[in-house]
């Protein structure tokens, strides 16, 4: 279905990061969209993405008033609470899109990190570390036009060019016994428009990358998380997404991301298994990265319903200790703080970039372990 001239120029703005060019865009036709969801949907996205949280608030009921059951209309009124401390109205709402969408990666992560950081002031501190827009409900598309996708001479040609290179030089090669070629995420491809405007001209970022090596690293990202390879993968996105790379493909980035699996002691790839050392030099390009490993356990702190202790990493032989960092467990744990450990966990950077912090996941230790089998 083609869609008015007016929307698809506002979801173009906004799927370029101009949210506040989209918003004036919509706002002066509220009486030409007057009951149109897709209309109110894309102001709630939008006016989400300024901190105009009144507004997303409004915007997002008329579009439920439309229709009741949409998911990402839920997905916003949820964060929404969230935001407000209202974590039990925004549980109920992520479990009500879990019931419509068993699968929807945003509710499924949403519920995780509330279950993670249970406790007002938890909650409160993560909302603070900016991470919440990882949980913001997804921009619309734009549905293809094929006359935008004729562009003159040499160009159509750069970029089939970029195109076919990326596909043959990123091409997944599937090894015997292995699970094969992970299907693809849809709207995980590249569009004409990604291709012609990989970057962002102005702003300040952490990585400043050439259009060629964005679509270089969108490209290596995809083909590992296609082999299953998810530890690797997220390096080549996260730097993405610190990036001067466009919204849009920032966006696919998180996109495949939230469709990343938790790896166990059985199913963690070892090659790209990041050392201490390594990921201190650049913490925030390894965010939600797993790891694997070896050292012991000091200060262990058990209660109910979490277990926390500092890590000595590499300490397990007792001849030389790499760092010490922070670990907590989301349930209670045994940890015998005499025996030597390999511990399984999710590498979270420091709030100000300082250092990093680990939320666990499973332990290997020569002792019975509470939970681990």
């Amino acid at each position: 279905m083609k869609l008015h001239p007016i929307l698809t120029k506002a979801i173009r703005l906004a799927r370029k990061g101009n949210y506040h060019a989209a918003i004036k865009t919509l706002e002066p036709e509220v009486n030409r969209f007057h009951d149109s969801f897709r209309y109110y949907y894309i102001l709630g996205v939008a006016c989400l993405r300024v901190n105009d949280f009144i507004g997303a608030h409004t915007y997002f009921k008329l579009a439920r008033d439309v229709k009741i059951r949409d998911p990402n209309v839920r997905l916003g009124m949820a964060v929404l609470h969230l935001r407000r401390g209202e974590t039990d109205r925004a549980v109920d709402l992520y479990l009500d899109v879990q019931d419509t969408d068993p699968k929807n990666p945003i509710a499924r992560r949403a519920l995780a990190i509330i279950r993670r950081y249970a406790g007002r002031n938890r909650i409160a501190e993560w909302l603070e570390s900016g991470e919440i827009r990882r949980l913001y409900p997804p921009l619309p598309q734009v549905p293809p036009d094929p006359s935008r996708l004729l562009v003159p001479g040499l160009a159509a040609l750069g970029l089939a060019g970029i195109t076919l290179i990326l596909l043959l030089r990123f091409q997944v090669i599937t090894l015997p016994g292995s699970k094969g070629p992970r299907p693809s995420v849809t709207g995980s491809a590249l569009e004409a428009e990604d291709l012609r405007q990989p970057v962002e001209t102005g702003g300040v970022y952490r990585y400043i990358l050439t259009r060629n090596q964005v679509l270089e690293i969108y490209g290596q990202g995809l083909s590992l998380f296609t082999g299953y390879r998810d530890e690797a993968a997220r390096l080549n996105f996260n730097r993405l997404v610190e990036s001067n790379a466009s919204e849009g493909i920032k966006s696919k980035a998180r996109l495949v991301m939230s469709y990343m699996e938790i790896p166990g002691f059985d199913s963690f790839r070892r090659q790209d298994n990041y050392a201490y050392a390594e990921v201190l030099k650049e913490p925030v390009l390894y965010r939600d990265c797993h790891v694997i490993w070896r050292g012991m356990a000091t200060n262990v702190q058990n209660f109910p319903a979490q277990t926390s202790f500092d890590f000595l990493v590499g300490y397990d032989t007792r001849q030389s200790l790499e760092g010490i960092v922070a670990v907590v467990f989301d349930r209670a744990l045994a940890v015998n703080p005499e025996q030597p450990l390999e511990l399984l966990a999710r590498i979270v950077p420091g709030f100000g970039d300082q250092g990093i912090r680990l939320e666990g996941l499973a332990v290997h230790q020569n002792i019975a372990v509470d939970g681990e089998r």
